[in-house]
């Protein structure tokens, strides 16, 4: 065997071993959703059904749990993306040890135990305000942390943007609050999508922080690992595969948006080169 044919085999291999750690778990579990067995397994086979479908259908408490998860991504998408992106301009305006000050605070959240985040929102809100939890705590004590991820997309996209093109544009007149809204927002578009596309998801799958700052209020995350204590039903499963699908489509959906925000930047460059 000579090594090339070696090196392709383990290539091979791995990537066998890669994919199947990926997805196995992912294809036992959407296969236990069509079992009719009331316990989430595929062994022993007891039977074809999509009674789970109906039965997550009819789960009023997941229902409620999700509405409250969508409540929350919202209003974390409102407040972490416009924090994100104050603190990626400043950081881009900064050339001091003040940069490398606001740096570290911002991503030091990142870095922190999401148990610690929660408690110590908690506290804070608490012995401060006399806020002990709900939605608005939860809101905030997300968006401490998802904000950093916020600001590290604004802060890749403004790495490549070009100084000279707001400088123009005062030379020529404009104020500072129309270069904004003209030149630096329209660029800074697909970051925004982003970042408001990876704040609802990191939101939407928190657990940790979440648990200790939403009061009476369930998430459909603290929901999930209600019913892994209480004990699962293929119900469980059944929802994992839906929220599996509209992740598919919403990755498609977003990636299709993406080509024709570049494409349309790409023909507005071409023709800006032959005007």
């Amino acid at each position: 065997m000579t090594a090339a044919r070696l090196r392709r085999l383990l290539t091979g291999a791995y990537l066998v071993l890669f994919f199947g750690y990926l997805f196995l778990p992912l294809g036992i579990m959407a296969a236990a959703t069509f079992n009719s067995s009331r316990f989430p397994t595929v062994t022993p086979w007891m039977g074809f059904t999509l009674g789970w479908f109906q039965a997550l259908w009819e789960d009023q408490r997941m229902w409620a749990a999700l509405g409250t998860s969508l409540i929350v991504g919202a209003g974390v998408i409102a407040l972490a993306v416009p924090l994100g992106l104050a603190a990626a301009l400043l950081l881009d305006r900064l050339h001091s040890r003040a940069k490398t000050f606001l740096y570290a605070l911002m991503v030091s959240p990142l870095l922190t135990p999401g148990v610690i985040v929660g408690i110590s929102t908690l506290v804070f809100w608490r012995e401060w305000f006399g806020v002990s939890g709900g939605l608005f705590l939860t809101v905030v004590a997300q968006s401490s942390f998802i904000a950093a991820y916020a600001m590290l997309l604004f802060s890749a996209r403004l790495e490549r943007f070009d100084p000279a093109l707001e400088e123009a544009a005062l030379d020529l007149g404009a104020t500072h609050g129309q270069v904004f809204r003209r030149i630096t927002l329209p660029y800074l578009t697909p970051a925004i999508l982003s970042a408001a596309l990876l704040a609802f998801l990191q939101s939407f799958e928190n657990y940790n922080t979440t648990l200790f700052v939403r009061g009476l209020d369930t998430t459909l995350t603290v929901y999930i690992a209600t019913k892994v204590r209480t004990g699962l039903t293929p119900a469980v499963n059944a929802l994992s595969l839906v929220l599996i699908a509209l992740t598919i489509l919403g990755a498609v959906a977003y990636e299709i948006l993406r080509r024709r925000e570049a494409r349309r930047q790409a023909g507005s460059a071409v023709a800006l080169t032959t005007a």
